[in-house]
């Protein structure tokens, strides 16, 4: 152990064999703000701007090279600018909460561990098994995101694939199943297995040749931009805007994915903060700026929903670089899903060492340090929601998870401020609990205006996750085993 940043026991409550009880579902996970290797433990090799390039994966993907066109064609038009702003407004408030957390707890598991320590076991359980969805079906949008460019390249150079093979069903005639995006899926748990720092290494190189990119793109578009195009700015009203915003609020919280791999950087305390700050500031001011170029090329009734950049820079003569940027979004985008699918495989593992999934899965590789035995299956799971789902309703799945993990984490910093006042803290969230509130406001807002099938979906996830709480996790948790063992001494 650490002798300068122990262990912090928690004051256990009264003996009391309620259920709802802190010696329940809602006993707490001791708040460790060590950062050294547990046993068990991820190795700690990443520093501030591998955790930058990390979360930049995260944020900067499919949002820019897909996502923003579907909103503006579908739902937003030139507002989409206002969709990305109002989704950068609510992801900074949670952003603050999330760097609070990450500077006091840095251990794996992101919004999972905050609020098992919070806010008690079965709220951490809760938002674990939400984000292990939620995160998955983020890897499959963003491979989705990746077909549509590899489709269009395909079709550039004259080689037709036959129809069954690309895209899910309902997307197109004779489409049966998206067969690149989940080979992606497969190929991206494959990389990820092979340990974290080789990983990362992987994961930075392709952020800068995605960045690189971007700012080709909106440097030449910006030469073609015609003002005509912005008529009318909000053709489905101020409505389709927010709508749009709780679609395209999945493009920007990739710091999330970055926290939850808090176990394998190196001061973790001081950097953590900083890279989720810096990262969600980089990404805001490209969202913008890819916004107005893109609407600004193309009007938003002609854009191609498939490959929305490559399409609007033919549009304006600039086909070559419309292909170059195919070919860098098949790269670029793929940090993204890269970076999702390393934080569901972290949370999987955390909730497994916590003994609320199997132990099993917690054991890492002996040689490559890195949790394989959840990284599989993660990519077999992403590789189906890749194949047979429409990116638009996988994407919507992902939304509605996150902004439950959002409205859960702000809660949580506002009752550890007031539990736990003791706690050092290397970054604090400014005016709580004002920020919260903002965060809280905004998320409960967005996801209002969700369709109803989403609900119905995430009601039947998280229905089949309570029922697997109850029937394992809640006697497996190590918490629990730790309550039976201090039960005789208690009655002493």
């Amino acid at each position: 152990m650490s002798r300068s940043t122990p262990v912090i026991p928690r004051e256990r409550s009264a003996p009391s064999a309620g259920l709802f009880s802190r010696e329940g579902i809602f006993r707490l996970k001791p708040v460790d703000t060590g950062e050294e290797e547990t046993s068990g433990g991820l190795k700690r090799t990443m520093g501030l701007w591998q955790l930058v390039a990390l979360s930049l994966g995260g944020l900067v993907g499919a949002g820019v090279f897909s996502l923003a066109g579907v909103v503006a064609h579908q739902d937003a038009g030139p507002g989409v600018m206002i969709s990305f702003l109002v989704a950068i407004i609510a992801s900074g408030a949670a952003a603050l909460c999330y760097a609070e957390f990450a500077g006091t707890i840095p251990k794996a598991g992101s919004a999972y561990t905050y609020t098992y320590a919070a806010l008690g076991e079965i709220v951490g359980w809760a938002i674990g098994w939400d984000l292990l969805l939620e995160y998955t079906a983020i890897v499959a949008v963003v491979a989705i995101a990746v077909s549509g460019y590899f489709s269009y390249i395909l079709e550039h150079a004259g080689v037709d694939l036959p129809s069954w093979a690309l895209g899910a069903p309902g997307t197109g005639a004779g489409h049966r199943v998206d067969l690149f995006a989940a080979l992606l899926c497969l190929l991206l748990a494959f990389v990820l297995s092979r340990g974290t720092k080789e990983s990362a290494r992987f994961e930075t190189v392709l952020v800068v040749v995605k960045l690189v990119i971007v700012a080709i793109v909106i440097v030449a578009g910006a030469f073609h931009i015609s003002a005509g195009n912005y008529s009318p700015f909000l053709p489905f009203g101020l409505g389709g805007a927010f709508t749009g915003a709780a679609t395209t609020f999945f493009a920007v919280y990739g710091y999330d994915a970055m926290s939850a791999a808090a176990e394998e950087s190196a001061d973790a305390k001081k950097v953590l903060p900083k890279a989720i700050m810096v990262s969600l500031g980089i990404a805001a001011v490209i969202y913008l700026l890819v916004c107005v170029v893109l609407l600004g090329m193309q009007n938003y009734k002609d854009i191609d929903v498939s490959s929305p950049f490559s399409s609007a820079l033919a549009s304006v003569g600039l086909g070559g670089l419309g292909m170059v940027v195919a070919i860098g979004a098949i790269v670029g985008i793929t940090t993204s899903a890269f970076a999702n699918m390393l934080a569901v495989s972290r949370i999987w593992f955390s909730m497994s060492r916590d003994g609320l999934l199997p132990r099993s899965f917690a054991r890492n590789h002996p040689t490559r340090h890195v949790p394989t035995r959840v990284i599989w299956p993660v990519g077999v799971g992403s590789a189906l929601i890749a194949g047979f789902l429409p990116i638009r309703e996988a994407a919507d799945l992902t939304n509605i998870g996150i902004l439950m993990a959002f409205i859960v984490v702000a809660i949580a910093v506002v009752v550890m401020r007031r539990t736990r006042p003791d706690l050092p803290r290397s970054f604090r969230t400014p005016l709580v609990p004002l920020i919260p509130a903002v965060g809280v406001a905004f998320s409960v807002w967005l996801i209002s205006n969700l369709d109803w099938v989403t609900w119905v979906r995430f009601v039947v996830w998280m229905a089949l996750g309570l029922i697997l709480y109850f029937l394992f996790g809640f006697r497996h948790s190590e918490e629990n085993k730790a309550r039976e063992r201090n039960a005789p001494e208690r009655r002493m």
